[in-house]
C-alpha cells in the first residue's frame, strides 16, 4: 500500500506535502511503530478476505496494537477512506490478527471499488480497498477481481549521464497511468519537471526509460517520481547518481561504484538502562548522512523532542549507536525516539521503548 494502499505502512502520519493526505499516510506506514513486546518495527495492516456486493466486507487485521479502538470508515476509491462514512468501530483487544465484518454504506453500495480505513485516537491507522462484487472466503463461489495490496516501488537499473535513466517497478497497481517527474535531490520529485508517463498495464514489474531534462543534466544527483493523478494518488520515488551506469544486473549500480539508495531506513531498540541510556541498531540507513536524534513522550514519534545527539551513518547502513535518556523523560514509562536528517525532505525513522533496564533478544 505504498501510496494508495500502503499497508509502507506503512508508512497516522504527521506531515503533509503538496501531494496531499497520501504523503501523510506514506510516512507513517513507511516507518511504522514498535510492538509492545519487543520495540521492533511493525506495521498494522488489513487485507480483504470476502465481499458481499453492496452489502458488507470482511477484513483480516495483522500486527494490530492492543487496547485500541479503531473507527472504521468507507469512501470513494482513491480517497484512502479519509473523511469517509463511519460504518462501525473495532476494538483491538489483545491485538495482532483477527477478523471483522462491516456494512457497505448506502452511498457506496453501487460503486465498483470502495476504500476502507481504520483509525485510532492514538494515531494508528491502516487502509485498503476492495472490488464491490461478491467475493468468497473459503469454499466455492464466483471468482473476485484481483485486490491490490502492498507497496508500489521502483529501483534505478541504469543511467546514461545527462541523458536518460531506466527504472524497474515492483508491485505497481494495474491499469494506472503514472506521471513521471524529475527534480533536485531531496525533493522526491515533488513539483518536478515532467519527463513522461508510465502506463502500468497488468501491473507488477515493468521497465521504462526516461530522458533527463536539460535543467538537470549537470546535477550530480537527481530525484525521480512516478505518481497517478488521483486526489490521493498511488506514487513511488527514488533518486540516482547522474553518472553513466548499469551492468544489466538490475542492482542499481552507478558510476563510481556507489549504490543507489532504496528502501526504508529503520532501527530497532537493543538495550535500555532505565533513566540512563538506550542503544539502537540501524538497518538500511543511507550512507554518509548525519541524523539528529531526539526523544520525547510516547506517541509523539520524537517530533519536537529533546535532542540527545547525532548519528553519522558514514559507510554503515547497519550499526549500533547509544544515546542518553534526557532528564526531562526520567521516570517515563515509554519513550519515543527519532532519527532525522536536516534536509528539506529528510530521511528519517523512529521507534519507541519501555524505560526499564532490558536487553532485546533480536539484537544478539
Amino acid at each position: 500500500m505504498f501510496h494508495h494502499n500502503l499497508s509502507l505502512a506503512i508508512f497516522g502520519r504527521f506531515w503533509r506535502n503538496k501531494v496531499g493526505a497520501l504523503a501523510l499516510l506514506l510516512l507513517l506506514l513507511l516507518f511504522g511503530v514498535g510492538t509492545a513486546a519487543s520495540s521492533t518495527l511493525v506495521i498494522p495492516t488489513i487485507s480483504i478476505t470476502s465481499v458481499k456486493a453492496g452489502d458488507s466486507v470482511t477484513i483480516q487485521t495483522y500486527n494490530f496494537p492492543a487496547g485500541q479502538t479503531f473507527t472504521v470508515r468507507m469512501n470513494k476509491m482513491g480517497t484512502l477512506g479519509v473523511g469517509g462514512t463511519v460504518v462501525g468501530t473495532l476494538d483491538s483487544g489483545a491485538g495482532g490478527s483477527f477478523s471483522a465484518t462491516f456494512p457497505i454504506p448506502d452511498g457506496l453500495k453501487g460503486d465498483a471499488q470502495v476504500a476502507i480505513r481504520l483509525d485510532s485516537a492514538h494515531g494508528y491507522y491502516s487502509y485498503n480497498w476492495f472490488y464491490n462484487n461478491t467475493a468468497p472466503g473459503p469454499g466455492p463461489g464466483p471468482a473476485p477481481g484481483p485486490i491490490y495490496t502492498g507497496i508500489p516501488t521502483f529501483k534505478v537499473t541504469s543511467v546514461t549521464a545527462g541523458e536518460s535513466v531506466t527504472i524497474q517497478t515492483n508491485n505497481f497497481p494495474a491499469n494506472m497511468t503514472f506521471y513521471v517527474t524529475m527534480g533536485k535531490m531531496y525533493t522526491r520529485g515533488i513539483n518536478g519537471i515532467s519527463v513522461g508517463t508510465l502506463d502500468s498495464g497488468a501491473g507488477g514489474t515493468l521497465t521504462a526509460t526516461f530522458n533527463i531534462p536539460d535543467a538537470l543534466e549537470n546535477d550530480a544527483r537527481i530525484s525521480i517520481r512516478a505518481q497517478t493523478a488521483h486526489a490521493n494518488p498511488f506514487y513511488a520515488y527514488n533518486w540516482f547518481h547522474n553518472a553513466t551506469a548499469g551492468d544489466g544486473s538490475g542492482d542499481g549500480a552507478t558510476g563510481g561504484g556507489d549504490p543507489v539508495y532504496a528502501g526504508i531506513p529503520t532501527f530497532t531498540v537493543c538495550t535500555v538502562t532505565k533513566d540512563g541510556e538506550v542503544t539502537i541498531l540501524t538497518k538500511n540507513f543511507p550512507k554518509n548522512q548525519t541524523f539528529n536524534v531526539t526523544m520525547g513522550p510516547m506517541y509523539t514519534r520524537g517530533i519536537g523532542g529533546t535532542s540527545v545527539g547525532t548519528l553519522a551513518s558514514g559507510d554503515n547502513s547497519s550499526a549500533r549507536y547509544t544515546f542518553p535518556i534526557p532528564d526531562g523523560l526520567d521516570g517515563s514509562y515509554r519513550i519515543s525516539i527519532r532519527a532525522q536528517t536536516a534536509h528539506a525532505y529528510p530521511y528519517y525513522s523512529y521507534n519507541w521503548f519501555y524505560n526499564n533496564s532490558t536487553t532485546m533478544d533480536h539484537c544478539q
